[in-house]
């Protein structure tokens, strides 16, 4: 019988070993060595190292996406949406601080195996949120824009920090601390540049 607790710390060793050398450059035995357990055990388990990513890779997408999706099915304005979107991003990012470096590495480096993801129930579908752009664009809310570009632009604004903090802490000399008070400072910031620059 498989316990729970054990695979969570499998789970919990092996994020922080893809996090810092993603799949290809992760051994099993590092695995193993960070969760305490032999490599017996590991492959008990999981009995590939495709295995454990996968399975690492689904937990870490489970947590991420829908959080994207509840903002972009809601009923709300598209104002009212970036705002929430970017309060959501960041403040889910800031209790998970490996996701976003984790995700984009992975999806670039194993597009085939992403694709699975991509095309499950629980992927990231802006397509609501797309379609409302152009109707309030219609309506005159929003002055005319690719609603992908948009998208593009909320995207960028609230990632970039994460996936590149080390630059961004560097250049501008923040400790964690300070890093963390700027990214509460962008809740606010990035909803404001965003709306000015679509409202109509």
């Amino acid at each position: 019988m498989k316990d729970q607790s054990t695979e969570e710390n499998i789970l919990k060793a092996a994020i922080s070993v893809f996090q810092k050398k993603g799949m290809a450059g992760a051994r099993m035995q590092e695995i193993a060595d960070e969760a305490k357990i032999n490599k017996a055990m590991l492959h008990y388990y999981y009995k590939s190292k495709q295995k454990l990513f996968e399975a690492v890779f689904r937990q870490a997408f489970e947590k991420f996406a829908p959080h994207i999706n509840q903002v972009f099915n809601s009923d709300k304005s598209v104002f009212e949406k970036i705002t929430e979107f970017t309060d959501s991003y960041i403040s889910f990012v800031m209790e998970n601080p490996y996701l976003p470096n984790f995700l984009i590495q992975e999806i670039n480096n194993n597009p085939e195996f992403a694709d699975l993801f991509f095309g499950s129930e629980i992927a990231p579908n802006p397509f609501r949120f797309k379609k409302q752009i152009a109707e309030e664009i219609e309506m005159g809310i929003l002055k005319p824009i690719d609603p992908k570009q948009l998208l593009l632009n909320l995207f960028s604004l609230t990632a970039f920090s994460f996936v590149g903090t080390g630059l961004v802490c560097g250049i501008l000399n923040l400790d964690e601390r300070k890093f963390k008070s700027m990214m509460e400072e962008r809740k606010i910031l990035i909803p404001e540049l965003l709306i000015n620059s679509i409202k109509k």
